[in-house]
């Protein structure tokens, strides 16, 4: 951005993501900027270096490479949106072995879990890059001071084991927008429709091959739509050809936000099968906004975000048996999945939207600003 457009007595949100694309952190600082919090910018800083940092009333940083450059002149806070502070790879998920990493991080360990356990990238020049760029913003939020934000309890739990003190860091779960137009209740019609769905990346780590060995296990009538692409996409199709679920299968590729809202309202239930530790899942949220229950693996920062037994069911990683039972269960009992609809979207507009998440977030600024200036 042009510094010398910079109003410096104002909040900013530094990122150098592009918030007019799509994505996780693009979406999530977008919404910030465009809710008008009081004295917060509607424009992002995209570098930190050479800029003037004791004349912004605050800083809220989203990217940890930016955290270099931080000189601690004014008051600031960090978001930890995903595990790339405290892990390599960005996944906290052993591939080849098809399980969550429970190491800290450090050389050997990270050097192993690339090579051996098929985390990342197993070419040195990526594993070394991979390293640098985790290990140096950690080393730097080390030596800083400022309030950090996790997403989950989760993520908070592997911050704080990386060697953070657990004063310093607080949990702000994610908020969402509510769907442009209103949603509507799970109705009988649909019910009978047998739909469920999947939104998200087609990659081997969101459990797309482990929803369809248990699709295979469920009622014949029911079918799957998968609103998403990836690299996955070639093989996962092969195996549901393989399997004979070719005709229980629709494959939408990547959707617009209205193509999406309409397959979250044909659907009875929404399926979340990651395998690997999501830090938080904002799929969860936008079933609830959608009045859909949930049925989702129970690891990283999922369990968070699902009342199991009340929004959702939450089922063991990779258990056929259980994620067709769990499928199974709400395809035959209406009054069950409409219950958890609209149980999930009062939870919803309790704790999840993004009106919400901005009033709690208004209150660690102040709190930072007032911190800074009495120290």
């Amino acid at each position: 951005m042009n510094y010398t457009l910079v109003d410096q007595k104002m909040i900013y949100h530094c990122s150098a993501a592009d918030i007019r694309g799509g994505g996780g952190i693009e979406t999530y600082v977008a919404s910030l900027v465009d809710s008008q919090i009081s004295g917060v910018s509607n424009r992002t800083i995209n570098s930190l270096k050479n800029l003037e940092q004791n004349q912004f009333q605050l800083l809220h940083i989203h990217d940890p490479d930016m955290l270099v450059d931080l000189r601690e002149e004014c008051p600031a806070v960090f978001t930890l949106h995903n595990h790339s502070s405290y892990c390599p790879s960005g996944t906290k998920f052993l591939a080849d072995r098809g399980r969550q990493c429970d190491r800290l991080m450090n050389p050997l360990g990270c050097a192993w879990g690339h090579i051996v356990d098929g985390c990342g990238s197993r070419r040195p020049q990526n594993i070394l890059q991979n390293w640098g760029n985790a290990s140096h913003p950690l080393e730097a939020l080390k030596k800083l001071s400022i309030p950090v934000i996790a997403n989950s309890d989760y993520v908070r739990s592997q911050i704080i084991s990386s060697g953070l003190s657990p004063e310093r860091v607080v949990t702000l779960r994610c908020g969402v927008k509510p769907p442009k137009n209103p949603s509507q209740p799970l109705s009988q019609e649909i019910h009978q429709n047998q739909r469920i769905l999947f939104a998200g990346r087609i990659v081997a780590y969101k459990g797309i091959e482990w929803l369809i060995k248990a699709l295979a296990k469920t009622d014949q009538h029911i079918h799957l739509d998968i609103a998403g692409d990836g690299w996955g996409k070639p093989s996962m199709e092969k195996l549901a050809q393989k399997m004979g679920l070719s005709d229980r299968i629709t494959w939408h590729g990547w959707c617009n936000g209205d193509k999406l809202a309409a397959l979250y309202q044909q659907c009875f239930a929404v399926v979340f099968p990651s395998l690997w530790p999501e830090p938080a899942g904002l799929v969860t949220l936008e079933a609830y906004a959608h009045q859909r229950p949930v049925i989702a693996s129970a690891v990283g920062g999922i369990p968070e975000h699902v009342q199991d037994g009340a929004t959702g069911i939450l089922v063991p990683p990779n258990h056929i048996s259980q994620l067709a039972a769990a499928i199974n269960e709400l395809a035959t009992n209406y009054s069950l999945s409409h219950l958890m609809g609209t149980q999930g979207q009062a939870w919803f507009q309790a704790e999840f939207t993004i009106d919400v998440h901005v009033q709690r977030l208004e209150k660690i600024y102040a709190k930072t600003i007032a911190d800074f200036h009495a120290s």
